[in-house]
């Protein structure tokens, strides 16, 4: 890798100082402010829950439970990362949360053979959505940080160094997360060949193993 130019480390500086001066005016209480960091942080927030908890009729609600959380703690932002990636920590601890409170389903995964059109777009987004559906169901019943390191670095593809700042742990540990989830959703696929077969796709577009 090509060290960082003058020209894109002066960037680098100038985007963390509009941050961390963005950061200051909201948590003193200016409310324009306020309102431009909801507005810019708000897509990063919504796609890092969204990963996690999959399509959740919660999901507005923890994003105001994330934005709540983040405006409460802005006093503490430092600029040692981005507002971007510090929000994202944020989000990822709601999320924990929520999968910790909640209880997983009552019945196990549906074995459902879908009856589809021929190919064509329409068929595809629905096996995309039944997937997703199959995928969420199963990531329900396994252990709440083993979830969120899977969905974060073969889900949504972040490196292992990523998940493990967002989640306040080793690459060690999130590449063990990773394993076991993995291991786990297998165990819980076997009767399902269509997830199955998904969960071993993953694996292979997504480069979790590597930091």
């Amino acid at each position: 890798m090509e060290p960082p130019t003058t020209q894109k480390m002066a960037a680098i500086a100038a985007a963390r100082e509009h941050d961390l001066t963005l950061a200051r005016r909201a948590a003193s209480g200016d409310r324009s402010a306020q309102r431009e960091l909801f507005h810019a942080q708000r897509n990063s927030v919504h796609h890092t829950l969204y990963r996690i908890l999959g399509s959740n009729r919660d999901l507005e609600d923890l994003i105001q439970d994330s934005f709540l959380e983040i405006f409460r703690g802005l006093h503490s932002y430092r600029g040692d990362s981005t507002l971007a990636r510090w929000c994202q920590t944020i989000s990822t601890r709601v999320a924990y949360l929520a999968i910790s409170r909640r209880k997983p389903p009552s019945i196990d995964l549906a074995l459902v053979q879908d009856q589809l059109a021929n190919d064509d777009d329409t068929r595809r987004e629905a096996q995309m959505r039944e997937l997703g559906r199959r995928l969420y169901a199963a990531l329900d019943r396994i252990d709440p940080k083993q979830r969120i390191a899977f969905a974060l670095a073969v889900v949504d593809g972040l490196p292992l160094r990523e998940v493990a700042q967002l989640t306040d742990s080793t690459v060690v540990a999130v590449k063990t997360r990773v394993w076991r989830a993995r291991r786990d959703l297998m165990k819980r696929a076997s009767r399902d060949p269509v997830l199955s077969q998904y969960v071993a796709e993953l694996a292979t577009t997504r480069k979790e193993v590597e930091p």
